[in-house]
């Protein structure tokens, strides 16, 4: 995104990005699907009980094949985004979240006569919610952008534009893949206290996800208007879309929490037909709303320093401060339950929010600092007012 924002107007500069931005797109969303997929062998070597992994059936495998399709989706909804088509990426997410919603109610619990198929249904859902999501942006891309009518396939590998790329691209991947690892570990440090408590943290971790979408979206949106911001070399804007995104996400987030706490009764029992589990996740909803709010701010500061192609910083805080969350996570489980695994979780997303946003503020002070000639004018630019380069 950062890449491709300040030449949105141009779609021969566009098109290698885009390209290359595939491969490695594809390249981690392999390694990705595959670690889901031996979920069940890595729940034996860290002990979990035989009975809790039988219960996963095909649920890891048809969340690899998700993961797959996110990573064929992201390749196309991350240049729609910086092209300046949103709105179809919000037209896509909420096709592939009715979807989801939809098939998550009549395949999981089975709604009146109709049979439940429990985690499988769950997977199925969460598999056609990624195909719809990933069908409808790549189809986007090759219309209604600038792209529209060009072959849009890998072709021959740019080796000096992947490295380029993935100097930015792989710290980001990387800091994804240990923040959710680290979270399957804490998923592990639950299933080691038994059933239930395994069941209502996935549920309370399902609600984190539904909530925290918003934060990513407005996130993503701040990335284009500060990639060409900085690019002209305007510290002073860069600063403030930062700032305005912060503003949103949280508000965004309070928001569809306070509707999580008044509607807590039929949206837990769209997860589960348990009375003492749905009693158990409404009891841990303000350790999860801390847990979401302190996410949205440590989220848009790191997509913050992505506009700025300044990813480093983001996975060093991750590394640090999760790894030592991951540390803790069994003793922790062990000695306070879940509320601690979640208390632990939300210290952990703060920390990162004021690390990173301490990272954004030193990396943006050096926008502009021998800053190339730019020209404004109406011509492409990422943003409005800010030219392009000549």
């Amino acid at each position: 995104m950062p890449f491709i924002a300040p030449y949105r107007g141009d779609p021969e500069s566009v098109l290698p990005l885009v390209r290359s931005g595939m491969r490695l797109s594809f390249a981690v969303g392999g390694v990705c699907a595959a670690t889901v997929a031996a979920v069940p062998l890595l729940g034996g070597v860290f002990g979990i009980p035989a009975g809790v992994l039988t219960e996963l059936g095909s649920f890891p495998w048809l969340l690899a094949g998700s993961v797959l399709l996110i990573a064929f989706g992201q390749s196309a909804t991350s240049v729609l985004v910086a092209l300046g088509h949103s709105a179809q990426v919000m037209r896509s997410g909420l096709a592939a979240t009715a979807a989801s919603v939809a098939l998550s109610a009549l395949l999981v619990g089975g709604p009146g006569p109709l049979p439940g198929y429990g985690l499988t249904g769950a997977g199925l859902a969460m598999l056609a919610s990624s195909l719809i999501n990933a069908g409808l942006n790549q189809y986007a891309l090759r219309h209604p952008t600038i792209l529209a009518g060009r072959r849009i396939r890998p072709g021959r590998p740019d080796a000096a534009q992947i490295l380029s790329l993935a100097r930015v691209g792989l710290p980001l991947g990387g800091t994804v893949l240990v923040k959710f690892s680290v979270l399957g570990v804490l998923t592990f440090a639950a299933a080691r206290l038994g059933t239930g408590s395994a069941a209502v943290h996935s549920v309370s971790e399902s609600l984190v996800n539904v909530v925290f979408t918003a934060a990513v979206a407005v996130g993503q949106a701040t990335v284009p208007p500060v990639a060409g911001y900085a690019e002209a070399g305007d510290a002073v804007r860069v600063r403030r879309v930062v700032r305005a995104g912060v503003l949103v996400a949280l508000c965004a987030v309070t928001i569809l929490g306070f509707l999580l706490l008044v509607l807590r009764g039929p949206l837990v029992g769209l997860f589960t037909r348990n009375p003492e589990l749905a009693s158990r996740v409404v009891s841990l909803l303000p350790l999860i709303l801390a847990v979401v709010i302190t996410d949205a701010l440590q989220a848009v500061a790191g997509f913050g320093l992505v506009g700025l192609k300044r990813t480093g910083p983001s996975l060093v805080s991750t590394v640090v401060l999760f790894g030592f969350l991951a540390a803790v996570a069994v003793p922790l489980a062990d000695a306070a339950g879940l509320s601690g695994l979640w208390v632990g979780l939300a210290c952990a997303n703060l920390l990162q929010g004021v690390s990173k946003i301490g990272s954004f503020v030193r990396h943006s002070a050096r926008v502009g600092v021998g800053a190339r000639l730019v020209v404004g004018g109406g011509d492409g630019s990422a943003v409005p007012g800010v030219g392009r380069e000549r």
